[in-house]
């Protein structure tokens, strides 16, 4: 037996500024989450991209075709309900972050994690102030509590729809000077992934493509430039 999927019943979609933001209507009629609070989001661009995903659907609705529209659900429904304890999940990621832990061997991998991953925290420590320490191995070696502090206190400062891409940019890339890195702008979305790769893709050039692990990558890659491009809507 097929599962149940809700079928296209409008026929104009709009954006309506409120007073509350910017809302998407069906045939005048405005979307709301599936919480069944009304669906404001904080600009013109978001909703025009929301707009865009009802729009495109045809006789029946797809929910994995409407990336933004699933976003903003969840900073409406979750993030904002839970935006400190979400904050403050996303901000431990800072005393384990990816770029910290480095092979001591091959030398070749040690050489390319230096190269590739200290100008990230580098900019980290000109534009956030914060300087986190390399560790050679596995084991968790704590940060300084004040660098930590820090960027726990930049974290909570972000927007509940900021927070709900926010927290694809630095779980799926095990990096909180990463999500950082691409929530700015400091370089491309694409870019910031490959960084985040660079293990795996050492792994690649040695042993070859596991498709796959590449089939998986590929959707946690699509998933990171989305959460890019709806941070960057917010």
């Amino acid at each position: 037996m097929s599962g149940w999927a809700q079928k296209r019943f409008w026929k104009a979609v709009t954006v309506a500024e409120t007073g509350d933001g910017f809302a998407v209507e069906l045939d005048g009629r405005r979307v709301k989450t599936p919480a069944k609070a009304p669906l404001a989001v904080p600009t013109r661009e978001m909703a025009e991209a929301i707009a865009a995903e009802w729009d495109a659907q045809t006789e029946s609705v797809d929910p994995k075709s409407m990336p933004c529209t699933r976003s903003a659900n969840a900073a409406i429904d979750k993030v904002a309900h839970q935006h400190s304890e979400v904050a403050a999940m996303l901000a431990e990621y800072g005393d384990s972050d990816l770029l910290c832990y480095r092979a001591d061997s091959p030398v070749e991998l040690a050489a390319r994690q230096a190269a590739e991953w200290d100008p990230v925290l580098d900019w980290a420590a000109a534009e956030l102030g914060v300087r986190l320490q390399p560790r050679t191995g596995v084991l968790h070696q704590s940060q300084e509590a004040a660098a930590l502090a820090l960027l726990a206190e930049k974290t909570h400062a972000l927007t509940s729809f900021q927070l709900a891409a926010f927290h694809d940019l630095v779980g799926i890339s095990g990096s909180l000077i990463l999500g950082f890195a691409a929530a700015s702008g400091w370089r491309s979305a694409e870019e910031i992934w490959l960084l985040s790769r660079l293990d795996e893709r050492w792994q690649e050039e040695q042993w070859g493509v596991d498709e796959e692990a590449r089939a998986a990558a590929e959707v946690k890659r699509q998933e990171f430039l989305h959460a890019k491009r709806f941070f960057d809507f917010s």
